[in-house]
């Protein structure tokens, strides 16, 4: 069944199809590595997940790219800040992005672009748009884009921009002013930054170049998706069709799809409001990485999604019903044969599942169908009438459903545990709710600091302490062996 997807473009619904018939060929913007990645940040990166795994269920190939910007203002000025180098910074804010994108269940895209190993790419694009007279030199050395060169500047935004001031300019990566100015392409050398070495001069490449560059450099002049949030269509994107059809005088992107924001308790999410949220804080918070997962993704992404605790408490209980009846399914004994009431709901389920996914990814539309065919299969097995090609059937259903949900595979001790780990590493043990210490048990690292006070304790002849320890290490799973050599543990 064909994608139908709506383009922000064409401000309609388009079919969504490789326009080489081969593989869909898609960009993605991807983080900026300066901090740790916040939820909104997150339902961006699972829609677009969404996104690629029913285009290969639907048997179509992917050729994502997505890019890492590994240097911008932000980034220049944490590392200055920390006393370090601009990629020993960026370096632990990448990994930690593509931990939490495991956490999810977010597939990798096939190229992951960094911006700095593209420099030869954007000098080359800055050297063709001055020569298309699309871009000037600044007595400072700095390059900019000519939005006057580019009349269609504002299609993908629809934004009037006839009072567009002529000339005037703006070298910040990121700005929110509605007004439209020439942009910076390359940034002159400043001392102390990182720059580098090249044929237009000393320094380093502005936002905007950095997606054209490497989006044509892996994908073609034209490709068939841009995807990203919607904070990114004025200006980022509109920059980056600007400076790349100035020079191709082609389609940049024939298809622009954009996730909208997320709110939190129906306010704007922001640290001044106190209710700024990463993926790592609501599990160490004993929120379930599944539940998060499907909490961003039930509401489609062009609906405004509004987060809530009580939506992370229904998306644990949806998943746990989930896991529950196919579990029952697995496990449970059937006659042979088939019920043919059962067989028409699985279809039905299955049918309607496609459809609503193939309307411009309708993720809420999709989950009804499989939770009525959850309720009719519970039935059928309480009054013993679901047969064992009817179990085969309606799990090849849930196998459909998972291949884009992903959430009845039960990782989630795991990704607390991981939660846990990083929380000690980096001193955040205080942001942990007691009660998931608990739930989930006490990490290598801080059983080995309770032994070792255990150890000390017993030398002071505070045995009262010493039995308080290994007492606590029990309700926790923990069993202490004392022997000549030391103490060891294990875990029941």
């Amino acid at each position: 069944m064909t994608l139908r997807l709506f383009n922000t473009l064409t401000g309609q619904m388009d079919p969504l199809t490789p326009s080489d018939g081969e593989a869909l060929r898609m960009y993605a913007c991807g983080p900026t590595v300066y901090d740790y990645g916040h939820i909104g940040n997150f339902r961006t990166f699972l829609q677009v997940d969404v996104l690629r795994r029913f285009l290969k269920l639907t048997g179509i190939k992917v050729r994502h790219v997505m890019n890492i910007t590994d240097v911008d203002d932000k980034i220049i000025r944490n590392a200055a800040a920390a006393g370090v180098s601009i990629g020993a910074y960026s370096a632990e804010f990448e990994k930690a992005f593509f931990e939490d994108l495991d956490t999810l269940g977010v597939e990798r895209p096939e190229i992951i672009a960094r911006a700095t190993e593209h420099i030869p790419r954007m000098v080359e694009l800055v050297q063709r748009l001055a020569a298309a007279g699309a871009a000037y030199q600044t007595e400072d050395g700095s390059w900019y884009f000519r939005l006057a060169a580019f009349p269609e500047y504002g299609k993908l935004s629809k934004k009037d921009l006839s009072g567009m001031e002529d000339g005037a300019r703006v070298d910040l990566d990121e700005y929110e002013k509605d007004s439209a100015r020439d942009f910076a392409l390359w940034k002159a050398a400043k001392p102390g930054e990182t720059s580098w070495d090249t044929a237009i001069g000393r320094g380093r490449p502005g936002w905007h170049l950095e997606c054209s560059a490497m989006a044509m450099e892996f994908l073609g002049e034209s490709f068939d998706l841009h995807a990203g949030g919607e904070d990114l269509m004025f200006p980022h994107h509109e920059n980056e069709i600007a400076q790349s059809e100035s020079v191709t005088h082609k389609p940049f992107a024939r298809h622009w799809m954009h996730v909208r924001f997320l709110l939190v308790d129906g306010r704007k999410m922001s640290k001044s409001e106190g209710n700024f949220y990463t993926l790592r804080d609501l599990l160490l918070k004993g929120y379930k990485a599944s539940a998060i997962r499907l909490a961003l993704i039930s509401v489609p992404y062009r609906h405004q999604f509004n987060f809530t605790f009580d939506g992370l408490v229904e998306a644990t209980s949806a998943i746990e019903r989930l896991r529950t009846f196919r579990q029952r399914l697995v496990g449970g004994g059937f006659a042979p044969g088939e019920n043919s009431a059962l067989q028409e709901a699985a279809l039905k389920a299955q049918s309607d599942y496609i459809a609503a996914l193939a309307n411009d990814l309708n993720t809420a539309e999709a989950r009804a169908p499989i939770f009525d065919l959850l309720r009719a299969a519970n039935t059928a097995m309480d009054q013993g009438q679901l047969k064992s090609g009817d179990r085969d059937a309606i799990l090849a259903v849930l196998a459909e459903f998972d291949a884009i949900f992903c959430v009845l595979e039960d990782r989630d001790a795991e990704a607390t545990q991981r939660a846990l780990e990083w929380a000690e590493q980096t001193g955040r043990l205080n942001d942990v709710a007691p009660e998931l210490l608990t739930r989930q048990g006490l990490t290598d690292a801080a059983i080995d600091a309770l032994v070792a006070e255990r150890t000390q304790a017993k030398k002071q002849r505070n045995f009262a302490r010493a039995d308080q320890i290994r007492n606590e290490l029990a309700e926790k799973g923990v069993v202490l062996e004392d022997s000549k050599d030391g103490v060891r543990w294990k875990r029941k």
